[in-house]
């Protein structure tokens, strides 16, 4: 691969400086989305009716379980994107940059109608109590309104990042950000809209975002620049692109899914925890996508390497990518749980509200450090292109394990509490960790050993 302006070579040389350089800038966007979104919550919490709170973070795995399908093709434009530019096959990468943003639009229209037909049938599913299925329903239908410009910002992010640019995008989500928060104070504080201006903001903060990404893209040069003249669905992009982008996709959603049943179980508690539960969410997130970084890294520089034929680089890929993961996610997530009350106390200051969070997050951010690594290895191997295992091994996995547990030993007397509840994601992330890596060692054995003859020189 040839460096180019804000991009990175990731076929050649030390591997963790360049992991860094892509993945930390990566770190920093995905944080400053969470303040954002954190501020959302906090603005509703402590400046809207009694329970808006509630109702928010009622809908976050609900728009979770609608959204990562479509998501999962920003996954399949990030791996065919790196791989064309590490083959150097600048005609194909065009044809996916323009198949990618018209697939997000198209995309998006279609969440948009069915988050907005079929809110009240989803919350209900969800057991949402009926003091917040009101608030919910009316945040929910605004946010879907914004769906197009929300996946259009991620496909042009997931273009961009193929080629190592992780500056540009933060850039971007900085200033819609900053957008977003004062337009929640504007629309809560001043104006009084409640969770209408939350969601509110949060659509006109995407669209902005969208824009800039957009006309980044056509601004750019080589072959990931966009021409709106180009626009088209390429057959043969489409079907690899869903040949990735749907396993992964899928993959989110079985996690969402399993995440539902978990919030309607949360539910089933009462608004209090509901709240803490959704506070904690809201903590866990930040250490989350903080180890995620390091999973993207895995999958565009797996993905750029195999392009180039550089097949030797991988296993270092995987290991180095998996330590930096859990060495994010054990320093944060124990630091979260010990800072656990005042930072709880930041989204609600009800003593019952922190004491519900804090259940959560003794299990969650104590132990997510093994979700990282999970991710990481299934990073690495989307990056070789195997996008069927890592979903069925969530499939049987994580998600499995964990409605198993809900199903049946939760439903006991002596074990349906919310310690019981969260116990099923550290024990979920240990298990499907360990059955990922024995499957990244078969499926590493299927490539060469060596690397092409074009590649070495």
């Amino acid at each position: 691969m040839i460096k180019t302006k804000n991009g990175i070579d990731m076929t050649s040389g030390s591997i963790l400086p360049k992991l860094l350089r892509l993945s930390l800038p990566l770190m920093l966007s995905s944080v400053l989305q969470l303040l954002f979104n954190a501020a959302d919550i906090i603005v509703v919490g402590n400046f809207a009716s009694e329970h808006s709170l509630a109702a928010v973070t009622a809908t976050s795995s609900l728009v979770n379980l609608m959204t990562n399908l479509f998501l999962g093709f920003s996954t399949g434009a990030n791996v065919l994107a790196s791989h064309y530019l590490g083959a150097r096959d600048d005609e194909r990468v065009g044809r996916t940059v323009h198949t990618s943003v018209l697939l997000s639009v198209i995309s998006g229209l279609l969440l948009t109608f069915i988050g907005c037909v079929f809110a009240d049938d989803l919350l209900g599913l969800i057991q949402t109590p009926p003091e917040v299925i009101g608030l919910s329903a009316l945040y929910l239908r605004i946010y879907f309104a914004g769906m197009v410009a929300m996946l259009v910002y991620n496909l042009g992010s997931s273009i961009l990042r193929a080629k190592g640019d992780t500056k540009r995008p933060l850039v971007f989500l900085t200033i819609s950000g900053v957008i977003n928060v004062g337009l929640n104070l504007l629309f809560v504080i001043v104006f009084g809209m409640d969770v209408a201006g939350v969601a509110l903001a949060t659509v006109i903060s995407q669209c902005i975002s969208a824009f800039l990404i957009i006309r980044c893209l056509m601004k750019e040069e080589g072959p990931l620049r966009l021409d709106p003249r180009k626009l088209r669905l390429d057959g043969q992009t489409v079907s690899k692109m869903m040949k990735i982008g749907i396993p992964a996709g899928f993959q989110g959603v079985l996690f969402s899914l399993s995440n539902v049943v978990i919030q309607s179980s949360v539910n089933g508690f009462g608004p209090v925890v509901m709240a803490g539960s959704g506070a904690a969410a809201s903590i866990e997130g930040f250490i989350w996508v903080s180890m995620n970084a390091f999973s993207q890294g895995a999958l565009t520089f797996t993905s750029a390497n195999v392009g180039a034929g550089k097949y030797s680089r991988i296993n270092r890929i995987a290991v180095i990518s998996c330590a930096c993961a859990a060495t994010a996610g054990v320093v944060l997530g124990n630091i979260a749980y010990m800072l656990g009350r005042p930072l709880l106390s930041i989204y609600d200051s009800r003593p019952e509200v922190i004491e519900a969070g804090l259940v959560r997050m003794s299990l969650v951010c104590t132990m997510y450090c093994t979700c990282g690594l999970m991710d990481c290895i299934v990073g690495s191997i989307r990056g070789m292109q195997y996008a069927i295992t890592p979903t069925i091994v969530s499939l049987l996995g994580a998600c499995g394990l964990r409605l198993l547990w809900i199903f049946t030993g939760f439903q006991l007397e002596e074990f349906h509490t919310e310690f019981w509840l969260f116990m099923s994601y550290p024990a979920s992330w240990i298990t499907t960790f360990l059955v990922h890596l024995i499957c990244f060692f078969f499926m590493r054995r299927r490539l060469p050993k060596r690397d092409a003859e074009s590649a070495e020189g």
